[in-house]
């Protein structure tokens, strides 16, 4: 092991858990807090004016950004990786009691409450291109806020996401599409420069900056159906078929499970920490809202979610209608679409939203 590695380590390895069955969350620093005024100074003067802006104030919070909701007051994990590239540098903050119990710290507790010897639990790594001297802002803000995280990383290199797969990671949040591109990309091999479609790998998903407010336990995620969970093979029948066209696919392919989309995944992860619990004591609920009409094309989509193994507790058929109230009532920690006229629905009334970008 390189020495680099222990760089990563801290008094509290005892915490360590198995990154192959930790369901590790990568989020970049613009995704979990807004930094988009100091994003717009690192455009316009450079980086050197921009390091020198985030040590000047490297004592002041930064505001909450749209991911934040989503992770805030996780339980402390730890994740390592194997070998650590020579251009990164990686830091963990101190461990510190929480007295809240949101979201994702929320699913760890109750989940360790009932095995405190389980590995499957939420771990959170923040992956960032600030340098070291610019990220301790980043840091400060994550223990002023009592995010409990457990691994920073400042990445030198212009494209971050090759390092991914090394730490394991089953979802990546980023406020750049070219991230979320990468990632698509190089799940299963594909250059970043490639023209295909996004193919399936590390489910990625870009967060836009928007005022979001806190939501209560449990844990709740919705996912939308083609082109997130589902493959995006519906959607191509309808655009060059048009209605009748999918809908007579979709008879036609009953008894077919649809092919998995870009988010599946990670449903499946969280789906795994679903099943540990009954329905009515789950500290997890996850929906899926989908444009799909029930009655005529939701039996191949919850026939697929069978076939899966995935449990949903609960799923809307919307039939084209605008999924903005439904959203507002389920009140989610993050909700992931791939139309973007969702994306703006689910933000107009205060929802986090992430878009599932269908090709890049």
């Amino acid at each position: 092991m390189l020495p680099l590695d222990r760089l990563c380590r801290g008094a509290e390895a005892a915490l360590e858990k198995d990154p192959s069955r930790a369901l590790v969350i990568a989020v970049t620093t613009r995704a979990i807090f807004n930094l988009e005024e100091e994003h717009k100074l690192y455009l316009e003067k450079g980086k050197e004016e921009y390091t020198r802006h985030q040590q000047a104030n490297q004592d002041k919070p930064l505001p909450p950004g749209t991911a934040f909701a989503f992770i805030q007051m996780q339980y402390k994990t730890l994740t390592l990786t194997a070998k650590e590239p020579l251009q990164r540098y990686c830091t963990h903050a101190s461990l510190k009691e929480s007295i809240s119990s949101q979201a994702v710290q929320y699913v760890n507790k109750k989940i360790l409450e009932s095995n405190p010897a389980e590995r499957d639990l939420f771990d959170i790594l923040v992956l960032s291109n600030n340098s070291p001297e610019s990220g301790v802002r980043i840091i400060n803000s994550a223990k002023h806020y009592g995010l409990e995280i457990s691994k920073f990383c400042f990445v030198s290199d212009e494209d971050s996401t090759q390092y991914l797969k090394s730490h394991s990671v089953k979802l990546f949040l980023s406020a750049d599409r070219t991230d979320v591109c990468n990632a698509l990309r190089r799940g299963r091999g594909v250059p970043p420069d490639s023209s295909l479609l996004c193919l399936t790998g590390v489910s990625a998903a870009l967060v836009f900056q928007q005022e979001v407010q806190a939501p209560s336990t449990p844990l709740r995620v919705v996912f939308d159906g083609d082109a997130v969970l589902f493959s995006d093979e519906t959607d191509q029948i309808f655009q060059e078929q048009g209605l009748e066209g999918a809908v007579q696919y979709e008879r036609a392919m009953e008894a077919i499970p649809i092919g998995e989309g870009p988010l599946k995944a990670f449903a499946m992860h969280l789906g795994k920490m679903r099943k540990k619990f009954g329905q009515e004591k789950s500290p997890i609920r996850t929906y899926l809202v989908t444009a799909r009409s029930g009655r005529d094309m939701g039996i191949r989509a919850i026939k697929t979610l069978r076939e899966w193994g995935l449990p949903i507790d609960e799923a809307f058929f919307m039939d084209g209608a605008p999924k903005g109230p439904i959203l507002a009532q389920i009140q989610p920690h993050i909700f992931f679409d791939d139309g973007l006229h969702n994306i703006q629905g689910a933000q107009n009334v205060g929802v986090p939203s992430a878009w599932v970008p269908s090709c890049c």
